[in-house]
């Protein structure tokens, strides 16, 4: 009999809650995946997953959970919490490396009531059209967010860097987007979120060339940028280091 995995998202902001129930193996762990890194493509606060009516049937597919706890530490940066897991299932993270950084909690409304009840970073998330006007438009709010955070020691770079983003996806993907800032741990967030599975490349043009400099400025202007893909489409995000509040 085919082995089934259901993954039902609860809810996704602040805190997103994916309830997981059935039977993870080989066949099954990259349905586990999918739904994990879409919950993190929303940018939530913390990431629960309701392990209490899953069975690990072959421990190996838990390895693409490990990777995905080291791609949450980098974007959102976001803990994943593993509520409910029985004692084999325990057993079988620890075995795998990059799981031992799980958060583990014994009940998952609680975890949730006490995720909820933390303070919440500041965030800004709009969604836009694929239009040129969209890039005016993210400049004004990431300037108006970097002084109303205080944070304007990069107010120039994050608007620059904001419209970058956004101009790659009304220039290739065309289709709606959601536009994210955050500021959390002094690292100011940006991400655009578009529903194409087009990747995008950091090019290297040529000084002739017209074009294909937007994502190697980011890069260049940022601390960490990355791609995190999604069934739908994907998240384009990068990071930069702020100073004290000004």
């Amino acid at each position: 009999m085919p082995s089934q995995l259901v993954c039902r998202p609860e809810q996704d902001l602040p805190v997103a809650v994916l309830r997981i129930s059935g039977t993870l193996d080989r066949v099954t762990g990259g349905a586990l995946g999918a739904a994990v890194r879409r919950s993190l493509s929303v940018q939530p606060a913390k990431v629960l997953l309701d392990f209490t009516r899953l069975r690990v049937d072959d421990p190996a597919a838990l390895d693409g959970l490990g990777a995905l706890v080291c791609q949450a530490e980098e974007f959102p940066a976001a803990p994943i919490v593993v509520c409910g897991a029985g004692p084999r299932t325990r057993a079988a993270l620890a075995a795998v490396p990059d799981c031992a950084r799980l958060e583990m909690a014994a009940d998952c409304d609680n975890a949730l009531a006490e995720a909820e009840n933390q303070p919440s970073a500041p965030t800004l998330r709009v969604r836009l059209r694929p239009v040129p006007e969209a890039c005016r438009q993210v400049r004004h709010l990431v300037a108006q967010a970097c002084t109303a955070w205080q944070r304007t020691d990069v107010t120039s770079t994050a608007t620059l860097v904001a419209t970058e983003l956004v101009a790659n996806v009304v220039r290739h993907a065309h289709t709606t987007m959601d536009f994210t800032l955050g500021l959390r741990d002094g690292r100011l967030t940006v991400a655009v979120r578009d529903r194409s599975r087009l990747m995008p490349r950091a090019l290297d043009p040529a000084v002739t060339d017209a074009g294909g400099r937007g994502l190697r400025l980011v890069r260049d202007l940022t601390d960490a940028w990355g791609v995190l893909p999604v069934p739908d489409g994907k998240v384009v995000w990068t990071q930069l280091a702020t100073g004290a509040a000004v």
